[in-house]
């Protein structure tokens, strides 16, 4: 028997359509339309979780990662100074944000951070705002991370005594191929992100403590270098005194120390918390999480210090200025003076690698936010819920951002100190608050003194370096812009996530499905629920709307709940009031809810039901007005519209009667 020919697989052919919908597949992937639950990419509750000290190294190649350049931008900012500056900031660090971001922890435990207990403590319009405010600082602090570490791994790159000649002078394209090699990873798929932190974490921390240790070891054999830095400050400065207040006038430059802490909130779901931990009570993680950011405060308040202070003390001034040899990179330049350029090079490779990978940490806290907030509130289109079109949105930015600043490290640390000191700023009003609704006076009164210095240090800071804050204005400037026109555009969909009818309310829409095959629903306005009200209601609907006079109705009220909303669930409730059938539910958009309602019902029983309203009294554009920034207004023709939207089938599609 002869095997006869296989026959040739159908080949597709590739259309333009066919293209742009796996185009669209391919950048849509993992998109939810779990509206309202989502929080992020990477706030998911992952499959699998791990040890505090390990998720410690995912928010720590943020955090520790700024050794490898706040050495440097410290000596710059304060010179001589440096260490006594840095003192001050490690214990505004251990006595202020630690503290803050504890409490943080305890009430943020699935990881929203300080924006989302701001959020729950203003309510309505003001509180949206505000957290788009915040958005934007945060916007900058996360994308200046990203910049700013692949500008500074740049530095060490081209400093290299090994690197081609034509890096220099290429410092925006190398950092644009870092940036892009970064958005790759994402777009790929970001995996075991947790074990490659905790190896470059221990490397690179590694790497730094034997530099430091080094360093000492020549500071203790030339101690002359001691009295020298000494002198040279009383020269400058006068006596001790007045430089412990210079010392507090300067902290604010070096706040890119203060880094990292929202980051370790973030980074919450993924610590493994006790067997008997709840959803509402997750002991173990909140235990792992306050673990977490106090260990990592403590390394990076010890590495600080001595980085500082040998730095400065081993380091000419002029060489940290831009041109100079230790611009950016101080330790790097001990590492290859004190031990070798081939120990130099190891130094710099890992510093390379951990820069690039605390722009992934924040390219995920980029993920997180926008995602979290900006589709809940309407405020942005649904496929910004997927990962891939966000990261090159960020990714674009980010060129930008490198083009603009010609990839300069100094450049970008007035920027990058203003978002980090916001959202510290934000973080200790969001507990001082907390603390005052749950009367606890004393700690009330320490966390708004922590909150009344770090607003000092971040006036100063802006004050100081306003390039910061105008950065910072044009990200919030953007999102509240695309914000207000993602929000009209999206007026006109369903915005419930879910729609849940109680046991009453279902035995009315069934009993009339089931028995007369029609569903007739009559809109009628809450805050007039008397007898008479709904008598002439009803009777008015019958003789201009043609209800058969023994057809029985529904009324349906719907409560103004929270305008500011855009996503909610809905609940609906049943109630015999009068002899007669009202349906009871609460939201934020009228329309919106009553279209939502009716097409619960359809999916309910089967029936696709009527709806009867009134026109609308007043002016048409004044009412539409009302319903954009309050949620009412021309109730009956929006209701149309978006079941329009939502439901293309005419047959399917609830009707609405308008007398």
């Amino acid at each position: 028997m002869t095997a006869q020919p296989e026959s040739p697989a159908r080949v597709e052919p590739s259309t333009p359509h066919a293209t742009e919908r796996r185009m669209r597949s391919w950048l849509l992937h993992g998109l939810t339309e779990t509206a309202g639950t989502h929080q992020g990419p990477h706030a998911e509750t992952p499959e699998k979780t791990h040890s505090w000290w390990r998720v410690m190294c995912l928010t720590g190649v943020d955090y520790f990662s700024t050794l490898g350049y706040q050495p440097a931008i410290a000596a710059v900012a304060a010179g001589l100074l440096s260490p006594l500056a840095t003192i001050v900031l490690v214990l505004l660090t251990l006595f202020g944000a630690l503290p803050v971001y504890r409490r943080v922890a305890r009430e943020s435990p699935r990881g929203e951070g300080s924006i989302a207990m701001l959020e729950r403590l203003l309510p309505w319009w003001g509180g949206k705002l505000f957290v788009l405010v915040l958005l934007g600082f945060a916007a900058t602090d996360f994308m200046i991370t990203i910049t700013l570490s692949a500008a500074d791994a740049t530095a060490h790159a081209v400093e290299n005594p090994f690197a081609p000649s034509w890096f220099h002078g290429a410092e925006v394209p190398l950092t644009l191929v870092l940036v892009a090699l970064l958005a790759a990873v994402f777009l790929r798929g970001f995996r075991e992100a947790i074990g490659i932190a905790v190896v470059l974490v221990a490397i690179f921390l590694t790497l730094n403590l034997v530099v430091i240790a080094v360093s000492l070891f020549h500071i203790g054999e030339n101690p002359v270098v001691i009295g020298n830095w000494w002198d040279a400050l009383t020269v400058q400065h006068g006596n001790p005194f007045v430089m412990v207040g210079i010392a507090l006038i300067v902290f604010p430059k070096l706040a890119l120390g203060l880094s990292g802490f929202e980051t370790g909130v973030a980074v919450m779901p993924q610590i493994t918390g006790d067997p008997t931990d709840t959803p509402a009570q997750p002991v173990g993680r909140i235990r792992g999480a306050r673990r977490l950011l106090a260990t990592a405060a403590i390394i990076m308040s010890s590495f600080l210090i001595l980085s500082s202070f040998v730095t400065t003390l081993l380091i000419p001034q002029a060489e940290f200025q831009a041109g100079g040899s230790a611009n950016g990179r101080a330790l790097a330049f001990l590492a290859h003076q004190y031990l070798g350029d081939g120990f130099g090079t190891l130094y710099d490779v890992s510093t390379i690698c951990i820069l690039w990978f605390a722009g992934a940490s924040a390219m995920a806290g980029l993920l997180n936010l926008v995602p979290r907030y900006l589709p809940r509130y309407g405020m942005a289109p649904q496929w910004a819920r997927a990962v891939r079109p966000l990261v090159l949105v960020f990714t674009v930015i980010a060129f930008v951002i490198t083009i603009v600043f010609e990839a300069d490290v100094d450049a970008q640390g007035g920027a990058y100190a203003t978002g980090v000191l916001v959202l510290i700023t934000s973080a200790s009003v969001a507990v001082t608050l907390s603390a005052r609704r749950a009367r606890q006076r004393k700690r009330t009164i320490g966390f708004g003194i922590v909150a009344l210095v770090f607003v000092y240090t971040t006036v100063t800071n802006v004050v100081e370096r306003p390039d910061g804050v105008r950065i910072a204005a044009i990200f919030i400037i953007g999102i509240i812009a695309v914000s207000l026109v993602s929000r009209v555009q999206r007026s006109f969909q369903l915005r419930a996530t879910s729609v849940t009818l109680d046991d009453t309310a279902l035995s009315y829409v069934r009993e009339d499905a089931d028995e007369y095959g029609t569903i007739r629903v009559i809109a009628h306005e809450p805050g007039r629920e008397v007898a008479e009200i709904y008598k002439k209601k009803l009777s008015a609907e019958r003789k201009y709307s043609g209800i058969p006079q023994r057809s029985p109705v529904i009324f349906l009220e719907v409560h103004k709940g929270d305008s500011s909303n855009f996503e909610e669930d809905l609940v609906v409730t049943g109630h015999a009031l009068h002899g007669y059938r009202v349906l009871r539910t609460t939201s934020g958009a009228v329309p919106n809810a009553v279209a939502s309602v009716l097409l619960a019902i359809r999916d309910e029983t089967g029936v696709v039901p009527d709806i009867y309203f009134e026109w609308t009294e007043g002016n048409p554009l004044s009412n539409m007005g009302r319903f954009f920034l309050t949620g009412v207004g021309e109730v009956a023709p929006v209701t149309r519209e978006v079941l329009r939207r939502a439901e293309p089938s005419r047959s399917r599609r609830p009707d609405v009667h308008v007398s």
